[in-house]
């Protein structure tokens, strides 16, 4: 059977998904440039609740993109980073942020021009 993302059972969709998600898309890119701690996840994703977060990171390590270290020490210390697939992620969610930054401004107009008919 091939993916088919457009069938709502195939698990393709299931990918995109997590893939596409905002939240996964900004740890993707927190994680891009070394690993990352718990903490400084939360603070450079402004927003993201700590339910949000940990949901996040599970998911991302479940589908392989991401892996957590745990080091034995007082307090324990946990590191997250990209694993060679969530690498394989960085061309493409770079592209929507760079995008996402570029039209901004040609967005906002759009949607005041929505609102205001």
């Amino acid at each position: 059977m091939q993916a088919d993302p457009f069938n709502r059972n195939c698990g393709s969709r299931k990918v995109l998904d997590r893939i596409g998600d905002r939240w996964s898309v900004l740890i993707v890119l927190t994680l891009a440039d070394r690993d990352r701690r718990y903490g400084e996840l939360a603070e450079r994703v402004d927003g993201i609740s700590q339910k949000m977060l940990t949901q996040t990171l599970r998911g991302l390590e479940r589908d392989g993109i991401v892996t957590r270290t745990v080091h034995p020490s007082v307090p324990p210390r946990v590191d997250y980073a990209l694993t060679e697939l969530g690498r394989s992620l960085l061309d493409l969610v770079a592209g929507l942020e760079a995008w996402a930054t570029t039209h901004l401004t040609e967005v906002e107009v759009a949607r005041a021009r929505y609102d205001a008919s």
